[in-house]
């Protein structure tokens, strides 16, 4: 079986800085992101190139210099204006592309990863947190990409070309700029300090309002038929106040932000403004009318464009923050390794477990010296009290976990030495709780199956004992069945299950507690269904009800992850011991 191809990551990720790797998912694009920085350069040009050439209109006309300066300095703004919107266009597909393609290869890479990791891992990290982490943080980190390059290309892209033309046409009042500048671009920044922490109080308020709204909706039955209506209500007043009070406070510090950031930078500007005037009046240092005009713009802007600067902080570590993240499932250690491993093109049917052990992450050991021989076609129950061991048994015989003492063979060979991904096509699983994606009916039974066509689909239901409701189903095999089969009873999920399983044709089954959560009729349906599904293949069952597993060649025993006795259901009731307790147990 070929290996799946190489994604971004999958080799290489060990916990290096976040921008290290985001430089390496864009090594791919280098050539449009830098074509990206030059088209930005100069589609941005106009906002500080316009004070210069505002400058020299102004000089043209106060000085009465060569009207062709004006017409001149006109027709370059308006063609750099003109080009601005095939210019952004192009900025668009380079820059914003680059960022799509990276942030597609990351999620590839996380899916990839996902699949490789080990069962053990996907039962200890929740599945809601991998979701975040392909969803939210990827879009976190194409956010802060695309905001970093709109907003603080634009800024550096300001205040290089600002100075440059302040330091060749004033070069006397850099000095001036270089101090003034970062000040007030400072004292801008630490009233939004402020505002920040308001920002973030009434957002924390905003979400207690979301999680008090769920809970009142979810609690309304119980809430009507309590006569707590008052009550409900009451609760939920005392969140909208606190909301009513972190929103005017904001509102308020919003106000005093907006208008001391206001006053600042036009205070300050007004004295650039007059010193530069007067500088002007008095002919020092050759400094013309458009020369103050330029100057006085300049201020403004560049302020602007440190704050802006400053303000990049949150976003970037928000998104760097979301690197690493992701990181943590690109590094994960626990692998399936099948790399290299023996493929499985044929199986029997022949699982022997040789003084096996397992143990979960170096504790406890869940199974411990568990011998059985099982011949191919035969059926194995395993039944017990929860935490005897029984499912730790399933997930070995599955591959989901190998043992950490003893052997298991399959057919002979050691299991240790097989590619599991091979094995598994030889294998199907009837889980306690069927997994039904959002897809129709063929799509679900057939899954993975696309050579099946329509006749096999419907023998596989015909032997689940589906066909019958699925043909009174609105459209058939194309009915689609809702997200986790929502829309079909829990009789018709576990039985489109069992359809899944008997359409692969599998050499080994594996039966978890398949009919535990089923009512009387849906039970012997799903029993007929299994009959069928059981004959001729080597079956691993795990029951609670002890009625499902009459029927089996041999019921193991278990307690405390060991085999405590074994025998058919008859021999095991004749000799009285724990077999005997649990059915007893399930008469009374």
């Amino acid at each position: 079986m070929a290996s799946p191809p190489e994604k971004p990551l999958d080799h290489r990720y060990r916990g290096e800085h976040p921008v290290r790797t985001l430089a390496y998912l864009f090594r791919a694009d280098r050539r449009r992101l830098a074509g990206a920085v030059g088209v930005f350069t100069v589609k941005h040009s106009p906002i500080w190139l316009l004070p210069l050439i505002t400058a020299s209109i102004i000089d043209t006309v106060v000085q009465h210099l060569p009207v062709g300066r004006l017409l001149t300095s006109t027709g370059i703004i308006l063609f750099i204006l003109l080009v601005n919107y095939p210019l952004h266009v192009l900025y668009v597909r380079l820059l914003y592309g680059s960022v799509r393609r990276m942030g597609t290869s990351l999620r590839s890479a996380l899916c990839t990863r996902m699949q490789q990791l080990s069962i053990g891992y996907h039962s200890r990290v929740s599945a809601g947190v991998l979701q975040a982490k392909v969803v939210r943080d990827v879009e976190t980190v194409e956010q802060m990409v695309q905001q970093t390059a709109e907003q603080g290309l634009g800024a550096i892209t300001v205040l290089i070309g600002g100075l440059v033309i302040i330091a060749v046409r004033t070069p006397e009042f850099l000095p001036v700029f270089l101090i003034v500048v970062p000040a007030a671009a400072l004292l801008v920044a630490r009233l939004r300090s402020r505002l920040r922490t308001h920002n973030e109080h009434f957002r924390h308020e905003v979400e207690t309002l979301s999680s008090r709204v769920t809970e009142m909706t979810r609690l309304i039955p119980v809430t009507r038929a309590h006569g707590l209506e008052g009550k409900a209500l009451r609760r939920m007043d005392r969140t909208l106040r606190r909301l009513l009070t972190s929103g005017m406070r904001l509102d308020l510090v919003n106000g005093r932000f907006g208008s001391l950031a206001w006053v600042v930078l036009n205070v300050v500007g007004v004295l650039v403004l007059a010193g530069a005037a007067l500088v002007s009046y008095y002919g020092v240092w050759g400094v013309t009318p458009g020369d103050v005009v330029m100057l006085s713009a300049f201020l403004t802007t560049l302020t602007n464009s440190v704050t802006t600067l400053a303000g990049l902080t949150p976003v970037i570590s928000k998104g760097l923050e979301s690197v690493r993240s992701v990181g943590e499932v690109l590094q994960a250690p626990e692998l399936e390794d099948n790399e290299g491993k023996t493929e499985v093109t044929a199986l029997r049917g022949a699982v022997t477990f040789e003084s096996v052990g397992y143990a979960y992450d170096g504790g406890r050991a869940a199974v411990r010296d568990f011998t059985l021989d099982v011949t191919p076609g035969e059926t194995i129950a395993l039944v017990g009290a929860s935490g005897a061991g029984k499912s730790t048994v399933l997930n070995l015989v599955i591959g989901f976990i190998r043992p950490t003492s003893g052997r298991l063979t399959l057919d002979g060979a050691d299991m240790t030495g097989l590619d599991l991904r091979t094995y598994r096509r030889f294998v199907s699983v009837v889980p306690q709780e069927s997994v039904l994606f959002d897809g129709t009916v063929r799509d679900n039974v057939a899954y993975g199956m696309d050579d099946a066509d329509e006749e096999t689909v419907r023998a596989a239901l015909r032997d689940a004992n589906a066909l019958e409701f699925v043909d009174r189903l609105p459209e058939g095999l194309d009915t689609l069945v809702g997200e986790h089969g929502a829309r079909l009873s829990g009789g018709q999920r576990q039985r489109l299950a069992i359809a899944r399983a008997l359409i692969r044709d599998p050499r080994v089954l594996v039966l978890d507690e398949a009919t535990s959560a089923l009512d009387t009729r849906s039970e012997a349906l799903v029993q007929q269904a299994l009959a069928r599904l059981l004959h001729g293949r080597t079956t691993f069952v795990v029951a609670h009800r002890l009625s499902t597993v009459r029927g089996a060649d041999r019921i193991v025993v278990m307690g405390d992850g060991r085999i405590q006795e074994i025998g058919t259901h008859e021999e095991l009731l004749r000799r009285g011991g724990a077999y005997a307790a649990l059915h007893s147990g399930q008469a009374a």
